[in-house]
């Protein structure tokens, strides 16, 4: 999908978008990406992953939604800065208050892999080595603070991705 839009933006002079589209900006980052290339599939009214395809049967609309969107790359590049120095800046607010207001996070990750490293692996071994019936953790539970978890350290973006994926894009 990205080849085919990567190779009429450079057709039609793109620079930005083929600058980003072959990460010379924002390279490691799938996230511009992923916009541009939304961008340009809202604007030819298709889908992202039959943009390959429209470029195939309908290249004018393709070229026009690439147009549009390379016009709006200038604001779409200063959003994306915006939010990574927002990004910076909070991650530099954290640092200088008290240590708990960023210590629970990693300290979440690691008791979480610990939890699940002993209900599948350890759990299991210390019964058969020691033939002792320690209980294991419900599954169910351990996902649930799991899901809670990953639902708040990820500010809410699973739940709203899995949302938008399961209600159709709305």
């Amino acid at each position: 999908m990205s080849a085919a839009l990567l190779s009429v933006a450079t057709q039609i002079g793109a620079p930005l978008i083929r600058q980003v589209l072959s990460n010379r900006i924002g390279s490691r980052n799938s996230e511009l990406v992923t916009s541009v290339v939304e961008a340009v599939a809202r604007r030819a009214g298709v889908g992202t992953s039959d943009l390959g395809q429209l470029a195939e049967s309908d290249p004018s609309r393709m070229v026009d939604a690439v147009r549009a969107t390379e016009a709006m790359m200038p604001e779409m590049v200063a959003l994306y800065a915006q939010g990574l120095e927002g990004q910076f800046a909070l991650l530099q607010a954290e640092q200088k208050g008290h240590w708990l207001g960023w210590a629970w996070r990693p300290f979440m990750m690691w008791l979480l892999a610990f939890l699940w490293l002993w209900n599948i692996v350890v759990l299991h071994l210390a019964n058969a080595i020691w033939k002792i019936a320690l209980p294991p953790t419900d599954s169910a539970t351990l996902l649930g603070l799991t899901s809670v978890y990953m639902a708040l350290y990820m500010g809410g973006h699973t739940l709203k991705d899995f949302v938008r994926v399961t209600r159709g894009g709305a």
